[in-house]
C-alpha cells in the first residue's frame, strides 16, 4: 500500500525542484508559464505569482488534458511551467501529475512564502 509520503517522494523524484530565485528570474524572462495550484482561499488571503495560471490541483487532470472540455488553452505540453503551492507537496504532486500526460518541461519553486521572503512579483 502506498502512503502520502510514497506518492510525494516520487513526484520529487521526477519533478525538480528550483529555487525561488531561479523562478523568479524564470519570470522575468517572461517566457515560463506558472500554475498556482493552491484552491481559491489561500491565493484570496495571500495573493499569487504576478500572471499566473490558478488551477486548483483537483482540477489539474481536467485542465491539462487537451481532450476534455475544460481543458486549458493556456497550457501546452512543450512550454516550461512551474508549479507552485503552500508550502511544495502539492506542486510536486501536480508536477508528476503532468508529465504522467506528457508535459515535459515541469518544476517547482515549492511554497508561496518562499517566493514573497525572495521578492517574487505578487499580485492579489
Amino acid at each position: 500500500m502506498k502512503t502520502a509520503n510514497h506518492y510525494l517522494e516520487e513526484a520529487n523524484a521526477v519533478v525538480p525542484k528550483i529555487t525561488a530565485e531561479e523562478g523568479i528570474a524564470r519570470h522575468a524572462a517572461g517566457k515560463t508559464t506558472f500554475i498556482d495550484v493552491r484552491d481559491g482561499t489561500e491565493i484570496a488571503s495571500s495573493g499569487t505569482i504576478a500572471g499566473a495560471l490558478r488551477i486548483p490541483r483537483g482540477m489539474m487532470e481536467f485542465r491539462a488534458d487537451d481532450g476534455h472540455a475544460l481543458f486549458d488553452p493556456a497550457l501546452s505540453k512543450d512550454a516550461e511551467i512551474v508549479l507552485i503551492c503552500g508550502a511544495g507537496g502539492q506542486a510536486a504532486l501536480a508536477g508528476k501529475t503532468l508529465k504522467d500526460m506528457g508535459y515535459t518541461n515541469i518544476s517547482n519553486v515549492g511554497g508561496f512564502s518562499g517566493w514573497k521572503a525572495a521578492g517574487g512579483p505578487v499580485e492579489d
